[in-house]
This record gives structure tokens, C-alpha cells and sequence, in this order.
């Protein structure tokens, strides 16, 4: 892992925020995947609730009693102050709201290592459902829908507690030395919120030009923005269009710190983007996802994608085209080829997910036959 990476060069390792690869007691908890130190979530279901009765604090359960008997998933009152009357516990006021104990955790992390090199990892849980925020702030008193003015004043508590980690660097003389990368796990969503028609699209136009939304593979569920920051190092207030992915993390963090990266990886080090050195950027050959049934490439200025395995890819420019309203198959033949190709080599067969155009029935007889246990009412 990352992680791994960075403790085997000397680096201090810290997560704080959502892990979702591991249960308590299951190999693959955080600090076996090379943190030094883990606060937040293990379970990725619990972190929809801001209010938990516990986190964990590596391998140990961490109460939050003030946090007793609260429901995520009905809503919570504001008083005329803006505060949030958290439901269902003894005293409102008092409840514990999860992202300000990992903002804590992080700002400490740092403290504690700013002598020596650190890799902190923020997997931040806001903004997302259940919408929920210690106090509305400056949107109080806006004529808004509640949701909306919950949604906003996640936003902007993010927005602070990022602005804290960087005065934080500054003032311990790091910031200079220290690369920042910030961005979203996947495109937007647009569901309604509450009884009302608005949705968070129409209110604050988020969503990008994009056609798609989280949990699709058109380029609005996968493209998202990410921001960089290293003084010195990337040029303030530079922009690049140059498409990238998660998974070019590890080797551009390779780079960074001078250790060699793993020989079986997708990603490629794009520290020459990020530096604004663009004649040096290695080029690469495409880039790959599947969802579901869905399979999607971006492969030089096009995005392809096949919404299932018997339909017929389809080819856009990415850019010119956003809304995906003009398939060139039929125009770019060896676009669409490729696609082929990289759908078919990219795919791999995995026992604990159904191939695309696999009926749940055929997935559950594969299960079977591997000797896994099935849901008592699963009729082969």
C-alpha cells in the first residue's frame, strides 16, 4: 500500500477518517496496512451517521456516550441560533460530531511529526448523507430548504478544517515542504432532498457539465476535480486538463520520495503534470473502469462506454462533448476497436462479484460450486 510505501522510507503514517477494507478482528485493519496511527471508521455504513456511538481508535473501541440514542437517518431540529439539536440523546448540545474528532486527531498527527516526514491520509466523510452539522452558520437565515442549508454549511465546515490544516503547516514552518492533494472519491449526486423539489444541482450547480452521476460510469460519475498544492514545486494557480486517476498516486508519490514503485501497477507518476513540466509527462496508453454492467475507458480525447456487455461501445470527445450526445463509432473505428480490446483485456473474473451481464442466478452457482455459503432462500 501507500502506506507501506512511505513507513518502509522513514516516513510517520497516519488515516483518520473512513476505512472501509476491514472489520474489527479481520486482517486488513488500517495500522496491517501500514498506518501508524487510525481514528474514525472502520465500517463505511457507520460513517453515514455523524454522530456515532463510538469510533476506533486503531484496534480499540473509543465510546461516545454523548452520543447515545441518536438516529441518523431521521432529521434533527435547529435551534435560533443555528445549533443542531442532535435527536435522541440526553443533551443535544453536547453531542460529538465525528469529522471535528478526525479534524482533531489530524491537526495532532501533525504536531506530533512535524520534525521528522509524515504521510496523513484525511479520507474526510463530509459532505454526504445522513445530512447532518453541528451548526448552520452563515446559512441560518437564507430562504433555502434545510437540506440545502445543511449541505452548505458541510461544505464550508470541510473548507475550514482544510484551511486549519494549512495555517497549522505554516505555522510550524512545513508548508513549503509539504505536497497536498485534494480531491473527490466520485462525481456528484443530484437526488432530491426531503419533501421539496429542489435538488442540490439546481441550488448550487455542482455538478459540472457532465453527463452522469455517482454510481454510473458516464464521465459525470467518474470525472472529478482535484486540486494540488506545493509551493515551489506547482505553479499557484495553474490548471491542466490532463486526465489522471487514483491509482497514480503511489508511483508519483514514489517519485516524490525517491523509493521504487511496485512493478505490477496501473498508475504512472505524473509529478511532471503537477510541476507544470508537460513535455516530460509520461503519456499513457488509456485509462479503465467497470461498474456493474457498465464498462468505460478514456482513451487519448475520447470517452468510451458500453452499458452492457451486447450493446455497442460508444465514442465521444470527452471534452467537446460532455453531455454525450454524439457517438462516433461510426466515425472513429479504431477508437471504438481499441475499446474492445482494452474492455476485454481489462475485465478480470473475480468469485466475489458477478461479471458484467451475469445474471444473479449464474453468480450464485459460481459461489456454490466454490463451496461459499448462499442466503437460505437462493434457488439454483
Amino acid at each position: 500500500t501507500i502506506a507501506h510505501m512511505f513507513k518502509n522510507a522513514g516516513y510517520a503514517t497516519g488515516m483518520f477518517g473512513k476505512w472501509g477494507l476491514a472489520l474489527d478482528g479481520q486482517p486488513g485493519l488500517p495500522r496491517q496496512m501500514g498506518f501508524d496511527q487510525f481514528f474514525g471508521y472502520l465500517n463505511q455504513r457507520r460513517a453515514h451517521n455523524y454522530y456515532p456511538p463510538f469510533l476506533w481508535r486503531n484496534e480499540k473501541k473509543i465510546p461516545l456516550p454523548e452520543n447515545e440514542g441518536h438516529d441518523h437517518k431521521q432529521p434533527n431540529q435547529y435551534d435560533e441560533s443555528g445549533r443542531c439539536l442532535v435527536n435522541g440523546v440526553e443533551n443535544p448540545l453536547d453531542a460529538r460530531y465525528s469529522f471535528d474528532l478526525c479534524r482533531q486527531e489530524a491537526l495532532r498527527f501533525v504536531k506530533e511529526n512535524k520534525e521528522s516526514p509524515f504521510f496523513l491520509y484525511l479520507p474526510v466523510t463530509i459532505p454526504h448523507a445522513a445530512l447532518e452539522v453541528p451548526e448552520l452558520g452563515e446559512y441560518k437565515d437564507l430562504h433555502w430548504p434545510i437540506e440545502h442549508k445543511i449541505y452548505a454549511a458541510m461544505n464550508t465546515r470541510l473548507d475550514s478544517a482544510v484551511g486549519e490544516l494549512l495555517q497549522l503547516l505554516k505555522d510550524e514552518g512545513i508548508e513549503e515542504n509539504t505536497l497536498i492533494v485534494f480531491a473527490s472519491d466520485n462525481g456528484y449526486s443530484h437526488a432530491k432532498r426531503g419533501s421539496h423539489d429542489m435538488t442540490l444541482d439546481e441550488l448550487f450547480q455542482h455538478s459540472g457539465p457532465w453527463k452522469g452521476k455517482k454510481n454510473n460510469l458516464h464521465q459525470g460519475g467518474v470525472r472529478v476535480p482535484a486540486l494540488a498544492h506545493w509551493s515551489g514545486n506547482v505553479p499557484a494557480g495553474a490548471e491542466c486538463n490532463t486526465p489522471w486517476a487514483f491509482c497514480d498516486l503511489l508511483p508519483t508519490f514514489c517519485e516524490i520520495i525517491g523509493a521504487d514503485p511496485p512493478k505490477d501497477i496501473d498508475g504512472i507518476s505524473v509529478l511532471p503534470m503537477l510541476s507544470g513540466k508537460h513535455d516530460l509527462q509520461q503519456e499513457r496508453e488509456f485509462l479503465y473502469w467497470e461498474y456493474r454492467d457498465e464498462q468505460a475507458a478514456r482513451i487519448a480525447d475520447y470517452w468510451v462506454y458500453r452499458p452492457h456487455p451486447e450493446a455497442a461501445v460508444e465514442v465521444y470527445h470527452a471534452d467537446n462533448d460532455p453531455l454525450q450526445q454524439y457517438d462516433l463509432a461510426a466515425q472513429e473505428p479504431e477508437v471504438a476497436a481499441k475499446a474492445e480490446e482494452v474492455f476485454l483485456a481489462e475485465h478480470e473474473q473475480s468469485l466475489y462479484f458477478p461479471n458484467p451481464g451475469e445474471t444473479k442466478v449464474a453468480w450464485w452457482r459460481r459461489l456454490s460450486e466454490a463451496g461459499m455459503e448462499l442466503p437460505h432462500n437462493v434457488d439454483l
